[in-house]
């Protein structure tokens, strides 16, 4: 892949967390043939050559015919006639440069022996069974994949004997222990409130073990789980006694797996689920993919679409294939005819969803990292065909368009409601670039009456173009959202004009350009963002227009879809994540016990030494009045304040070597003296008031450090601290040895001498109580006046993790580490580091092609305007595993006032700026409510309990001069409706909960 196999971290970053360096090495030693370059073919080779395999190589000789471009998205009008793999390698070795793709013009048993992987796309069962006889003999491992329409199948095989070195790819699991008992199966007890998170069957080892020592190192031991804190594992009646401390570590054991070849498969299948709720589907289809092999042997062509004749004669087949299986159940007529009906058929999401999965195999194939499905995969989409639309022959025949292999699907009908869809996607990275692709094939928003509209405020980063496949080397810093535009729309020149794009966050900031008339004018909406917030507010914004909303996402190897259906289904904020699990500040300050803490503690020193003071100096110099504005708020400043004391006065430096000082005393501060500090307090040799030792369970008694210039943890942490607090000043650095030397070697470091009466916080309560002590005068009044820093201003160090030498992931990793060093925690590298302090999501281009092709199998469902929650699906799937699993949406939850029962999609709609009284009239007289309180927002305008003086003049208001009365500003000049939240009384006087109100004005 590269010189030396050395991984290109800034390009891989993403992906290096799910898969790991030692799987990707293995797949930059790997060559992948692809057979089959239409729609399926090209979609996972585009996933293999952004994972980074050694090469790739395409076979399809066939010309390029129109329909083709139905699935095909590095296909154009102007290449039909030419050679596809010809056309298409081209297309795809822009996406990774690191990836040669070349074409392979011959296809026979010599000319697989390069190739670790073989892939075998959309050929007949025939076909396939050659090719994987072929690779057998060769020991080459192998896929064969097809999709039909709305039905897929895949198979793999990988030989007699393959091992997996990671079956799940979850990180290992590791815990304090508190105990083991000396027993024929000991039983170890983690420390209170801290669960093991294993299962039966899982390994462990052990480090740190006082008494049982045997335990230390021990070959990894079975796990037999008998509680949440609780576990058993090998006969230790012959070991020491336990004492105090230790580690369990889990183990991660490999696994051998055996496959049988096609033929085998076909006679005696092995299933692989992908919907439980269609447990019997995958014998039926197992027969009906037979079938058509052999229709097409016979016909030299597929059936026609819904043509009754084609589909007569393939049932027979059908059947006859069946009774080869006597032990099966019978055939599924209905099923096998619509098989039939939609054989020609090519459609995008399934391409997609497919080209994930197996793209996913193939990297299982070659590095043996994840497990592999066993060994036939079938999978349908039956629900999303249209039931409000009737299909033919004559409305599902070829058009002559581009379309024809979706049209043969839905028909002509379906496909042009689709064309004329007004979709809104928010955010154009990952998923979006998939989403657009997808939708870009299928058509959709480029009718007449048609459009597709985009935001994404960011720019492209070249860690994105690991799975960001719309973008390329030469569109780093170029927005996204134009980028993505551009490229679907010469996917498919049907698109222009008919795509906007923005570069506009969507929030309550940009109401004026997503207005009542952007949201009114839509069709449904897509979200493809990863924050939180942000999906909550556009699920609000969908509620309130009453618009479908289609949800996902992804994390490393697992992937989740969500649909909101108008009048249906709950919304996306109706059901909340658990929140994550925070570390507790005293464990940060003084008790790390693993590296995730010291990595945080590392992280939060970077803020608070090079972007916290820089920014509160430039506060206290720029604005009037800023210590007493700041003492007003109330709490404790002392964190503050001394950081402009000491920025500005005692650690002012004025040349380079001056920051190295600082950099090197910080050193000693953090990892010696306030080490000793502590030891000071509480030595090693202490007890509690219970008579436990301090230093027990998760208290690991920390040890300082001694400078030592050769350590390259210790220099690092010096050069590094050196340059961002000489950015700060806007002094040069330098990463010249000679100069930190020549520095070093002329200091003298004060020696530690113990403080008295110093506290230092054992728990989080005690924390609170020092954090109310204050000292915010004794600190003011040695920081001299903002008017004697006469134009001075620092610049604060704004955190960015991909860039290599900038010195933050430099600082981050070395300051953690020297922590860990302390604390007797074993290190981490760089790229772990990058991962917790960066908070980077994990992801690969396969979970995100699969995730979209799930998410517009939905949208082929909305566009139909289904009124049933069992149409619609949610879907989990983990690659890893791998596993599907689907579920009906929830319903709304139903209230009910009166007779009345209302949903979270209802409201009471008034029209015209009405007065108070008007509007309280009005609930009186047509719903017999008596509103008692009334607010727009965070704005009171109606209470029962205010003065009667005020509620008279308040009752004559018309609602928009109330709101702008009470807020002292007008409102904003895009408005067209009010949301009023509002407390009522029923007939009995009693309260009621009812939807809230709009108002068109």
């Amino acid at each position: 892949m590269q010189v030396d196999s050395k991984i290109d971290e800034g390009l891989y970053s993403r992906q290096l967390y799910v898969l790991g360096h030692e799987a990707m090495q293995k797949m930059s030693a790997s060559n992948v043939l692809i057979v089959g370059c239409k729609g399926l073919g090209v979609e996972i080779a585009k996933n293999v050559v952004l994972a980074g395999v050694k090469s790739v190589t395409l076979h399809d000789p066939t010309p390029v015919e129109l329909r083709d471009l139905s699935t095909q998205f590095y296909l154009t009008e102007q290449d039909i006639g030419k050679r596809t793999d010809q056309v298409t390698s081209a297309k795809l070795q822009d996406l990774n440069a690191y990836v040669p793709v070349t074409v392979l013009e011959n296809l026979d048993l010599a000319a697989l022996k390069p190739f670790q992987c073989v892939v075998v796309t959309q050929h007949l069962l025939t076909k396939e069974v050659q090719i994987n006889d072929w690779c057998r003999q060769l020991g080459i491992r192998f896929l064969a994949a097809q999709t039909r329409g709305l039905f897929a199948y895949a198979f793999n095989d990988f030989g007699p004997t393959f091992h997996v070195s990671d079956p799940t790819g979850e990180e290992p699991v590791q815990g304090m222990v508190a105990a083991v008992s000396n027993d024929e199966e000991g039983v170890v007890a983690c420390i209170e409130d801290h669960r093991h998170g294993l299962e039966d069957g899982d390994f462990v080892t052990f480090v740190e073990i006082e008494g049982m020592t045997e335990l230390n190192g021990i070959t990894p031991q079975k796990v037999k789980t008998t509680g949440p804190y609780t576990f058993k594992i090998g006969d230790t009646r012959a070991f020491g006694q336990y004492k105090q401390g230790g580690i369990f570590k889990q183990v991660k054991m490999g696994k051998d797996i055996s496959f049988a070849p096609l033929k085998d498969q076909i006679a005696k299948p092995d299933y692989f689920i992908t919907d439980f709720a269609k447990f019997d589907r995958p014998e039926q289809l197992h027969w009906s993919f037979q079938a058509l092999d052999a229709f097409n042997n016979k016909h030299k062509r597929f059936p026609k679409p819904h043509d009754e004749q084609d589909a007569a004669i393939f049932l027979e087949l059908v059947k006859e294939i069946k009774a080869r299986y006597p032990d099966s159940g019978d055939v599924n007529l209905d099923l096998a005819k619509e098989f039939s009906f939609q054989a020609a058929g090519d459609l995008p999401p399934m391409n997609a969803l497919l080209g994930g999965f197996v793209a996913q195999e193939v990297l299982k194939a070659v590095s043996g990292k994840f497990s592999p499905f066993q060994q036939l995969l079938y999978f349908d989409s039956l629900e999303s065909l249209p039931k409000n639309f009737t299909r033919s022959a004559a409305n599902c025949a070829p058009q002559g368009t581009r379309y024809d292999a979706q049209i043969a699907v839905f028909g002509k009908d379906f496909h042009t409601k689709l064309q004329n869809s007004r979709q809104f996607l928010v955010g154009a990275g990952a998923i979006g670039c998939e989403m657009l692709k997808n939708w870009a094939m299928m058509g959709l928003g480029s009718g007449p009456e048609g459009a597709v509209f985009v935001t994404d405020m960011d720019t492209i980063e070249k860690s994105n173009l690991n799975r960001q496949f719309l973008f390329r080397p030469w569109d780093v810093t170029k927005l996204k959202s134009e980028c993505a535009a551009a490229a679907v729309q010469a996917m498919n020149p049907h698109l222009k004009g008919k795509i906007t794009s923005f570069a506009d966050r969507v929030g309550t900031d940009t109401e004026h350009i997503f207005n009542d008339k952007f949201w009114e004018s839509l069709t449904g909406v897509t979200n493809a963002l990863d924050n939180v917030d942000a999906r909550k507010y556009v699920d609000r914004r969908c509620v309130f227009y009453g618009k479908s909303l289609l949800e996902s996402g992804t994390l490393g190897t697992k992937g989740n879809t969500q649909v909101v259906v108008p009048h249906l289904t709950e919304s996306y904020s109706s059901s909340n994540d658990p929140p994550e699990k925070s570390i507790p500040i005293c464990t940060l300050k003084n008790f790390p016990n693993q590296i995730e803490h010291t990595i945080q503690w590392a992280r939060d020193l970077f803020e608070g030494l090079f972007h916290g003071p820089a920014e509160n100096v430039n506060q206290y110099l720029s604005q009037q009045n800023y210590l007493d504005n700041l003492q007003k708020q109330g709490g404790n400043h002392s964190e503050t304040l001394n950081s402009i004391h000491s920025f500005l006065v005692v650690d002012k430096p004025v040349t380079f070597e001056e920051c190295v000082k600082w950099a090197r005393l910080k050193f000693e501060d953090l990892y010696s003296n306030s080490i000793q500090q502590l030891l000071y307090n509480f030595p090693k040799d202490s007890v509690t008031s219970s008579g436990t030792p301090f230093w027990s369970g998760p208290k690991r008694a920390p040890t300082p450090l001694v400078f030592d210039f050769n350590d390259q943890t210790h220099y690092d942490f010096v050069v590094a601290a050196a340059n961002l607090h000489a950015f700060n000043y806007g002094i040069k650095g330098t990463t010249d040895k000679q100069v930190f030397k020549t520095v070093l070697d002329s200091m003298i470091v004060p020696e530690f001498v113990p403080k008295q009466g110093v506290k230092i916080a054992v728990n989080e309560s005690e924390l609170a109580q020092q954090s109310q002590e204050n000292t915010f005068d004794s600190i003011a009044k040695n920081i001299p006046p903002a008017s004697s820093f006469a134009g001075m201003r620092l610049s604060p160090v704004e955190f960015e993790k991909d860039d290599d030498t900038n010195f933050h992931m430099d600082f981050i990793t070395a300051a953690s580490n020297l922590r860990a060093n302390n604390y007797a925690i074993a290190n981490a590298n760089r790229h772990r580091t990058k991962l917790i302090a960066g908070r980077i999501i994990p992801a690969i281009a396969t979970t995100t092609a699969l995730v979209t092709g799930l998410v517009c199998l939905e949208l082929y469902k909305l566009i139909d305007e289904r009124k049933t929650v069992d149409d619609y699906k949610n879907g989990f799937v983990n690659l890893a595993l791998p596993f599907f699993g689907f579920s009906e949406p929830i319903l709304a939850p139903k209230f009910k006032y009166y007779e009345t029962e209302w949903t979270l999609w209802d409201r009471f709609d008034v029209h015209g700026d009405v007065t108070l009284k008007e509007l309280i009239d009005l609930f009186k007289t047509k719903h017999e409510l008596e509103i008692t309180m009334l607010s727009a927002g965070q704005t009171m305008l109606y209470s029962f309990f205010m003065p009667p003086k005020k509620l008279q003049e308040r009752l004559q208001m018309r609602l928009t001069e109330a709101i702008s009365s009470i807020t002292k500003k007008p409102l904003p000049a895009h408005t067209t409706n009010l949301v009023l939240e509002v407390c009522v009384n029923d007939r009995d006087g009693e309260d009621v909960e009812v939807p809230y109100i709009k108002v068109h004005l």
